[in-house]
């Protein structure tokens, strides 16, 4: 009885030991953070959205921080926010490009109606 009760003791510390272990570093996560972030730095994020873009790179910062400290949880959490910040960048300042050139558009367009007024008029 003793050999079968020293086993599942046994099992139980090893058991035990492998919940408690510390999960993988979120390399991906990481990655695809970086990789947003120089996404949006090369769409003009920095000029266009500096808010959304610094607050991606704060939390990739603070997503390293973790990992150092072996806190993969949160590092995982806070470098899916900062991905996400940066895909938030990237896309507003899409946006603010595209207004832009609508906003040139129409002044084109408001040009060209008033040469095409005036050389009516003339004939």
């Amino acid at each position: 009885m003793r050999p079968a009760r020293t086993l599942a003791l046994l099992i139980s510390i090893i058991m035990l030991a492998a919940c408690a272990s510390t999960p993988p570093a979120p390399t991906e996560g990481l990655q695809s953070a970086r990789q947003a972030i120089a996404n949006a730095e090369r769409a003009d994020a920095g000029h266009y959205a500096p808010g959304d873009l610094g607050e991606a790179r704060t939390k990739l910062a603070s997503a390293n921080a973790a990992v150092e400290e072996e806190k993969m949880i949160v590092a995982q959490r806070l470098a899916d926010e900062s991905r996400a910040s940066a895909e938030l960048a990237a896309a507003r300042t899409g946006a603010a490009k595209a207004i832009a050139v609508n906003d040139d558009m129409k002044r084109s367009t408001a040009t060209l109606i008033e040469e095409m007024k005036r050389n009516s008029g003339e004939k």
